[in-house]
């Protein structure tokens, strides 16, 4: 349990760019829980049910063990809200068949809105890698893709060669679950990919039947973090000054696409969205630019 624990602390970190304390909070949430369930003999997480999380809840609320106090409304809320993200987690990956949690009402937290960079900004961080190396090439290929797509880092590291089609702009993934979606991209992406393919990649397929498409100067496919890594050097050389989170160019390709007319239906399928909630964060990403311009420019703004 501990193992799946870790895999999903990982994604936080490179998938959800969650701040480093945030994670350190969840990890201990999660150990306390792991705790309570070995001490009731439950040694797979197939076994937690809806009660079992209910009973610990209940415990962390008002404990058993003398000496010790119960916590506070915020720190209840944030271990469930771990709870509830882990089981989801697993329930994505395959691990679990059922969440325990679905039918659970989540505390009411605030939702930071997710941060974007204007498009200036954008082009500043695409043409840091000026194409002039093979790795420069290569990384301009994955940065125009990621903002092109709006696709997840863990997304682009599962693609395969067999997965674009450079013919008529489209590629294939399969996000969270397993679900499987095609995403257009346009001709900036499609030019900068077709350059990594005719020039970079057979440098680097060193081994045969590799057919991840982005490799690494070792010829392996990247990994989630190897990935973030190298988008992170592309911004700090871009010298932009402002956060840069795994999934900044994901809010950019929504965000930017909304503030384009696109409507809302079509920008969720293209990231992949189960629920059209979770997309209509980035209309409020507009509305605080509308806020700031009015702000700015109304006489009684």
């Amino acid at each position: 349990m501990q193992a799946q624990v870790d895999q999903f602390l990982n994604y936080l970190s490179v998938e959800r760019g969650l701040a480093k304390n945030t994670i350190i909070a969840y990890g201990r949430d999660l150990r306390k829980y792991l705790k309570f369930l070995k001490e009731r003999g439950i040694q797979s997480l197939q076994r937690s049910s809806h009660r079992e999380i209910m009973t610990y809840l209940m415990e962390l609320k008002n404990p058993r063990r003398l000496g010790k106090r119960g916590l506070s409304s915020a720190s209840m809320a944030r271990n469930l809200v771990a709870v509830k993200m882990f089981h989801r987690f697993l329930v994505a990956e395959g691990d679990l068949k059922n969440d325990p949690t679905a039918n659970m009402d989540s505390p009411l937290v605030s939702k930071k809105l997710p941060h974007v960079l204007t498009i200036p900004e954008v082009e500043k961080l695409l043409n840091r890698a000026k194409g002039q190396t093979p790795k420069e090439v290569r990384d301009r290929a994955i940065l125009e893709l990621l903002y092109g797509t709006g696709l997840r880092i863990s997304e682009v590291t599962s693609l395969k060669t067999v997965d674009i089609n450079l013919q008529f702009g489209y590629l294939r993934c399969f996000g969270k679950g397993g679900r499987e979606r095609i995403v257009p991209f346009g001709g900036q992406a499609r030019g900068w990919i077709k350059k990594y393919l005719d020039r970079v990649r057979p440098q680097l397929a060193k081994r045969k039947g590799d057919s991840r498409l982005f490799l690494t100067r070792l010829g392996k496919g990247f990994s989630r973090q190897g990935l973030w890594k190298a988008i992170k050097k592309c911004a700090k050389r871009a010298g932009l000054g402002k956060e840069i989170t795994p999934h900044t160019l994901r809010h950019c390709f929504a965000t930017h696409l909304l503030q384009g007319g696109a409507d809302l239906r079509s920008v969720q399928e293209m990231l992949g969205h189960a629920d059209i909630s979770t997309t209509q964060v980035y209309t409020h990403v507009d509305r605080e630019r509308l806020k700031s311009i009015h702000a700015k420019y109304h006489p009684r703004g």
